[in-house]
């Protein structure tokens, strides 16, 4: 109940977009109080302090919150009416009046020069940020544009102060959404569709590895895509990217979805353009893409990492992952929870890796169906949450539990989540791939959770068969990092042998069979 009411405030607070001094004098609140009255002075002076600083970044001037950013918006020294929009601190976008989006040699300007049977009528923009890709677009002559745009904040930033108000225009229509998303549940066809500077400098609440934008970049995104093109329409995306090897991905895929070598165009920056045509004739190239070397497998969306050159954990991930766990073994003896004792309870243990396995990949599947938006994210960490406290509400009425018939619903459900494929998912109707989701993910979760209440209800020590799962849900985080070498369904397997080793250590221990008298 307490970890849903967070879940739920979290939703609430992200909604209203509120500044981190709201979250911080919540956090302080609830810290107080368990601290107890005994503990005030001592956890009201760090506490306050904290407050104070949250409220001082809050009040500055250019600060602003999205769902998912922090936003600082400075004014440019040197431009009038221009701003530059950071992200968390980072750079990230910057408003630009039209004749600079224009001038020669403009990134902005390759999707249309180099489409030159395009009429440009209709344009879709994936990663409207703050307009300068739509007010180009309008430059252009498009009669109807759809500017889709994740973050609330960076559009409203744009519709407020970009100098050529390309969001007022009433040939553009607003999407907040997350653009895989939009591909998925739109019929409309397209003469070009631009991907225009999606980089989201954060990752997808729940799921380590995952950016906002990684479903944009896997082979099926640029197959949905095209298949929203008309005959002589087109697809481009350009983007700062960082490694030669990137580019050659990218155009690569596009080879092999359109059939044919896209148009590259390179700026200085590691900055380039791929334009695609449905045809050669639907392109026009000053230089066709040649692969700088070796061109690496497409990102899939079971795979979806495309700024990941080689299947392999990063040595850096191993490091720090050792060391979390490692303050997590000291956490856990220091409360009082002797590490050895916790052997016994090895079935806790990889119940709790199991099940953290098994939520990020639902996080990761519904991120898939529906978006990688903040609003996605807390429904499905809500949904986890009831299907916990449904389980544990269940066990609670029962008076016995046949754990044999409950392993068997487990493993079924898991096996249904293993054989029905994401693309038969993915081409159901909103209300069908919503029900087939839900059962697809939930089912497991519940199955899981009746056999935990149930094992946690007739522990002999139930503090150190806590402590024991806890250790394996930190466990089961760090084996999500397997999904970088194996792919995210995979994870279903490796979900599938922790249960199995459960049931065997529960049987071997006898655990199954010891319930004591109430």
């Amino acid at each position: 109940l307490g970890s849903l009411t967070g879940s739920v405030s979290f939703a609430v607070l992200s909604w209203l977009r509120a500044p981190s001094v709201v979250w911080g004098v919540l956090a302080a609140v609830a810290l107080l109080i368990l601290g107890g009255r005994r503990n005030t002075l001592l956890y009201g002076i760090p506490l306050t302090a904290m407050v104070v600083v949250l409220f001082t970044e809050s009040t500055t001037t250019g600060i602003s919150w999205s769902p998912y950013y922090k936003i600082q918006l400075e004014p440019s020294p040197t431009t009038t009416r221009t701003y530059h929009i950071s992200a968390n601190g980072v750079p990230h976008q910057s408003t630009a009046p039209l004749p600079v989006l224009m001038r020669e040699n403009s990134p902005y300007r390759r999707a249309y020069e180099q489409t030159p049977h395009n009429l440009h009528k209709r344009v879709l923009v994936i990663g409207a940020g703050n307009g300068n890709d739509v007010a180009v677009a309008l430059a252009y002559g498009a009669e109807h544009v759809d500017a889709v745009e994740i973050d609330p904040r960076l559009q409203q930033i744009g519709a407020q102060l970009h100098p050529a108000k390309p969001y007022d225009d009433p040939r553009v229509h607003v999407h907040i959404d997350d653009g895989r998303a939009f591909l998925e549940w739109t019929d409309t066809k397209y003469d070009l569709i631009v991907l225009a500077l999606p980089d989201s400098l954060t990752l997808v609440a729940g799921a380590s590895n995952l950016r906002l934008e990684s479903y944009l970049f896997t082979r099926e995104a640029f197959e949905a895509a095209r298949d929203h093109l008309t005959p002589n329409g087109a697809f481009a995306m350009y983007n700062y990217y960082r490694k030669s090897w990137l580019v050659d991905r990218f155009a690569g895929t596009l080879d092999d979805v359109y059939g044919h070598a896209p148009c590259a165009t390179t700026f200085k920056r590691n900055a380039a353009v791929l334009v695609a045509g449905m045809t050669t004739a639907d392109q026009s190239c000053e230089q066709v893409w040649r692969p700088s070397g070796a061109v690496p497998r497409a990102a899939t969306d079971d795979h979806p990492f495309p700024y990941l050159l080689h299947r392999s954990i990063p040595t850096l991930y191993l490091g720090a992952l050792g060391a979390m766990l490692l303050v997590t073994l000291l956490s856990v003896r220091l409360a009082g929870v002797r590490v050895r004792s916790t052997f016994r309870y090895t079935d806790m243990f990889l119940l709790g890796a199991a099940f953290m396995l098994l939520e990020t990949k639902n996080v990761i599947g519904f991120a898939l169906y529906f978006g990688t938006t903040w609003l996605v994210n807390a429904l499905v960490f809500i949904g986890v949450l009831l299907a916990v406290l449904a389980a544990v509400e269940v066990r609670r009425k029962l008076r016995r539990v046949n754990q044999i018939l409950l392993q068997l619903l487990l493993f079924s459900s898991l096996a249904a989540a293993w054989l029905v494929p994401t693309d038969a998912v993915l081409s159901l109707p909103f209300p069908a791939r919503l029900a087939s989701a839900i059962a697809l993910a939930f089912a497991p979760i519940f199955c899981a959770n009746l056999i935990f209440s149930d094992r946690l209800a007739h522990a002999p020590d139930p503090t150190t068969a806590f402590g024991a799962n806890l250790l394996g849900a930190l466990t089961g985080g760090a084996l999500e990092y397997l999904a970088l070498v194996t792919g995210y369904q995979a994870l279903l397997l490796v979900v599938a042998v922790l249960y199995l080793g459960a049931v065997a250590a529960t049987r071997f221990a006898g655990a199954g069979t010891a319930h004591p008298k109430t």
